[in-house]
């Protein structure tokens, strides 16, 4: 079954959520009951994947009700906008890839926009100081995140909390 690209979302009046994240199965561990609740709640959620390759298979994304992209396709869609709320980013991947870094620095050159980022690196541009922020799973969350866990083939299972850390970049690295 091939899979089919997902239309971007243009104009939207609910409020957006964008992921990156170097693999689905990584987003799903660590974020996927987060997403499933902000689905619930009418946000619009897509998740960006590094890997062209990771995009194959994207039932577990499919489960969580959230859209999918790579990274390299993402460049020909307005992935920021004036609905766009909240971007969470793995830290790893911030590191890693330039591409990654130049949309949440836009992100945040435009204000408004929540910063989050999960994974042990810390980003050496941003502050030092970050909040972490804990989201309780919703009994579905926990439910749903089960089953994409599995179509994922990511092991493991469905906490009742998933923690992130809040961050700001630094102004003078914004250049």
């Amino acid at each position: 079954m091939v899979a089919r690209s997902q239309p971007p979302i243009r104009h939207s009046l609910r409020p957006r959520l964008i992921a990156l994240a170097s693999s689905t199965a990584d987003v799903v561990h660590v974020a996927g009951g987060w997403l499933f609740d902000q689905v619930l709640a009418g946000w619009d959620v897509t998740v960006v994947t590094a890997s062209l390759g990771d995009q194959g298979d994207q039932r577990s994304l499919r489960i969580l009700g959230v859209r999918s992209r790579d990274l390299e396709s993402a460049k020909t869609w307005p992935v920021l906008g004036s609905c766009v709320q909240v971007i969470a980013v793995q830290a790893e991947l911030y590191g890693a890839d330039e591409r990654v870094r130049r949309l949440v620095h836009a992100a945040a050159e435009a204000g408004g926009t929540e910063l989050r980022l999960w994974g042990d690196a810390w980003p050496d541009d941003f502050e030092d100081r970050a909040s972490v922020v804990s989201h309780r799973l919703s009994a579905a969350a926990r439910a749903f995140k089960a089953q994409a866990l599995a179509a994922a083939s990511a092991g493991g299972w469905a906490a009742d909390t998933e923690v992130f850390r809040r961050g700001a970049i630094r102004r003078f690295a914004m250049a």
